[in-house]
């Protein structure tokens, strides 16, 4: 007897040194909510000693808002049920909050009574903040890749929209298309990080390098990021194309100058100058080119300008940019929304004399589906890329649909849809994002995800004009 009694006092203190050493946080606890004992592992996690801690109720450790699951955990221990791990939030001494998993047993007597509990709670905090992160990851890479398959569905469209022919639909595409793989690779030799102004230039203007003697660049070190990447890879790719079919690029005479320097007053806008010289009859172009039209919008679109003058000896076209991204998020407003989910009373399918307004940070995206809208029959009163441009253009305008990106260089168009709803003006979103990044209110509304087809574009907008077309009937008032 005296050996079996000496074993289960080595198993005792076995078990004992186990449970101070583990770094979970194991506490027993009676019926009634009291804390009998306390670990290692309890003190490390929640900053409580034993002698400060232990005889308090176990409702210190949990939120106020959580003091239901106790009593919840308390009925089934009374049952003598067994608690299988679940995720809950819990109180340090300091304050904070912490992700906690955990386990409650019970404790019975002699006899098999319960008489109290056990609980195992570990720190998954970690853990939940990795989920979240790669939530937020997974996220932004389908936004990313998209809103890329837009940019590329658009700058399809717009390079066939203007070729002359088939050849020259595929030549001019394929170009576009290795100007935005080159900053792609770009951007992730630098591990996504943004790319050097000057890197960004050479890899589109000394690609034939026959030409690297004509050519020379000049400007402080700048680094790129975001959407001004592609942005101005596209730029730097229709001034290179067009410098090599038509201007100083083209004979052996000519030559390029690109410098960029920092605006004075300003901390990160840069002014770009682009001058070829050594070119002869040179000449305004009647109608500007999807070259021309990109570089004005596109700079717009980021908050920069563009100037292009037509000089004796060769083009010049003076950009500005700024190099600082955009950071404030407006979630918008909170309140339940109704109007925007509407039925449509009447088929639409001739959209003449319409007016829309289309909000759109991405200048390529923006430009073709101006020429879509405007091939439908539509008048399209203003594009925006910004919640102060879509503002004024609202203020100034009257469309009768309006078609909003949901999230304009990190601005949510909340604001904007405020406005179109309590003006009567039916809308869709368009994102790359799932409904999730729709504003408060608006998670229902009418959704084109990017990137979508002409087929469901036009679709989209059958029911938008229907709407129109119904409000503006029943705001008419009947003859008499």
């Amino acid at each position: 007897m005296n050996d079996r009694n000496a074993e289960h006092e080595i198993e005792l203190e076995r078990l004992a040194s186990i449970v101070e050493s583990s770094d979970d946080a194991i506490i027993s606890k009676s019926l009634d909510g009291i804390i009998r004992t306390w670990n290692g592992g309890a003190a490390k996690i929640f900053g409580y000693a034993p002698e400060e801690i232990i005889g308090q109720p176990v409702l210190k450790l949990i939120p106020p808002e959580l003091h239901h699951e106790e009593a919840e955990i308390l009925g089934k221990l009374r049952r003598g049920e067994r608690i299988e791990h679940f995720d809950t939030v819990r109180m340090t001494k300091d304050g904070r909050r912490l992700d906690i998993s955990l386990t409650v047993s019970p404790l019975r007597d002699r006899t098999g009574k319960v008489v109290g509990a056990s609980k195992v709670a570990r720190d998954v905090t970690e853990r939940k903040r990795a989920e979240m992160l790669q939530r937020l990851l997974m996220d932004e890479l389908n936004h990313r890749v998209k809103n890329t398959l837009a940019i590329v569905q658009s700058v399809a469209s717009q390079s066939l929209a203007y070729a002359s022919g088939p050849e020259d639909f595929l030549s001019t595409f394929t170009g576009r298309l290795q100007a935005l793989s080159n900053a792609h690779d770009l951007l992730v030799r630098e591990r996504m990080q943004g790319i050097g102004l000057r890197d960004l230039v050479e890899a589109q203007l000394l690609a034939d390098g026959d030409a690297g003697a004509r050519i020379s660049l000049s400007g402080p070190d700048a680094t790129i990021r975001g959407s001004l990447v592609s942005h101005l890879s596209l730029i730097m790719h229709e001034l290179t194309t067009n410098a090599r079919q038509h201007g100083a690029l083209r004979g052996e005479r000519g030559n390029v100058a690109v410098s960029w320097a920092v605006k004075p007053g300003t901390a990160g806008t840069l002014q770009l100058v682009w001058k070829e010289t050594g070119v002869e009859g040179v000449s305004e172009p009647a109608q500007p080119g999807f070259g021309t039209q990109l570089i004005a919008r596109t700079l717009k679109a980021n908050g920069g300008s563009a100037r292009i003058d037509y000089q004796e000896d060769g083009v010049c076209v003076s950009i500005e940019f700024d190099v600082q991204d955009a950071g404030d998020i407006d979630d918008g407003a909170a309140s339940a929304k109704s109007g925007a989910t509407a039925p449509p009373a009447v088929a639409v399918t001739s959209f003449d004399g319409m007016k829309a307004l289309i909000v759109e940070d991405e200048a390529i995206v923006a430009m073709d589906l101006e020429l879509k809208f405007e091939q439908l029959g539509f008048e399209v009163v203003g594009l925006a890329s910004s919640i102060a441009e879509a503002t004024d253009l609202l203020a100034r305008t009257s469309p009768d649909i309006a078609l909003l990106d949901a999230n304009l260089h990190g601005e949510r168009v909340g604001p904007i849809a405020d406005i179109l709803e309590k003006r009567s003006i039916p809308f869709a979103f368009a994102s790359g994002y799932g409904r999730e990044a729709l504003p408060d209110g608006f998670q229902e509304a009418e959704l084109l995800s990017k990137p979508f087809s002409d087929a469901r574009l036009v679709n989209v907008l059958s029911r938008l004009a229907g709407r129109a077309l119904a409000n503006s009937a029943s705001a008419t008032p009947p003859r008499t």
